[in-house]
């Protein structure tokens, strides 16, 4: 349990840190996504190649549409936070991207005809009013909110994803992760070559590695110690490690790259990493435990 939860942290403190990796890299946001997934993909297939893993086809083919669906997604999500990356500080952008809960959570009625409960009902709330204090529009207006509106776009895409995700049936989370990288890769490809003059694109050594890195490092060994960890980690407590990655990216943005934060975005990242976890805690469980001198 001890080195599954390792590796929860590990990935989760990789993913907080691809908004620092993406400011090194002097290229579009869909030919970084295009590589993370390529990359990512090839990465992953290897390691599924060592570990002599197959692919479960007729899983594959019950799922297809949701595959293609969600794997296109997930590319253009990653270019919609790439380039939220561009227009604001990464814990803006960061924050943005983790309203995706409370899409998931307002939308769940619909998609899974779940009810939402008092207490995700007032966390989204929560959450709603310290996007508003995050995005600053309390002291702007909607004047120069690109970034935030990127980063909303990314996450509800992402949203969409896992939503894709839940309704796969039979479907190992190591396969899907493959096919879904593969299909980003695979959709994105021609919009780059159409938007992107890759013979005139002008890269030093560092800027290649920082490439390089966001497809090994941020996607493959990342989603490798994601999926790796979950097996033996409680859900719940994989999506309270999962806040890990918000907090690395707003200490970045402001201890590393010295981006300004206010005193109200900084209440606003509280109210949303606060409420984000705060919907995933069960409190009658927690009561029960300390009735029981757990």
């Amino acid at each position: 349990m001890k080195k599954d939860k390792a590796k929860l942290i590990s990935a989760m403190t990789i993913f907080g840190t691809i908004g620092l990796v993406r400011k090194y890299i002097p290229c579009s946001s869909a030919l970084v996504s295009f590589v993370r997934g390529f990359i990512g993909a090839l990465f992953l297939l290897a390691l599924r190649r060592v570990k002599k893993e197959k692919f479960d086809t007729a899983a594959i083919k019950k799922n297809v549409v949701k595959l293609l669906a969600s794997g296109i997604a997930l590319g253009v999500n990653w270019i919609l936070l790439f380039e939220a990356y561009r227009y604001t500080t990464i814990s803006v952008a960061t924050i943005c991207y983790y309203m995706a809960p409370v899409f998931i959570i307002l939308t769940s009625p619909f998609f899974f005809r779940e009810r939402i409960t008092l207490q995700k009902g007032l966390c989204s709330a929560i959450a709603v009013c310290g996007m508003v204090f995050v995005s600053g529009v309390t002291q702007t207006g909607v004047s120069g909110l690109t970034g935030v509106f990127y980063g909303l776009g990314a996450a509800v895409l992402y949203a969409a994803v896992v939503t894709l995700n839940k309704k796969m049936v039979g479907l190992s989370a190591s396969d899907r992760t493959i096919l879904q990288l593969a299909i980003s890769a695979i959709a994105l490809l021609p919009y780059v070559l159409l938007t992107d003059d890759i013979s005139a694109l002008k890269m030093d050594a560092f800027s290649v590695l920082m490439l390089l890195v966001a497809g090994v490092v941020h996607t493959g060994i990342a989603y490798s110690l994601y999926f790796g960890s979950l097996r033996n980690v409680p859900a719940q407590t994989a999506a309270l490690f999962s806040y890990i990655d918000p907090t690395v990216a707003v200490l970045i943005s402001a201890l590393v790259l010295k981006e300004g934060i206010t005193a109200e975005a900084i209440v606003g990242v509280v109210m949303v990493i606060g409420a984000a976890m705060a919907s995933e805690i069960d409190f009658k469980k927690v009561k029960i435990k300390e009735k029981c001198g757990v």
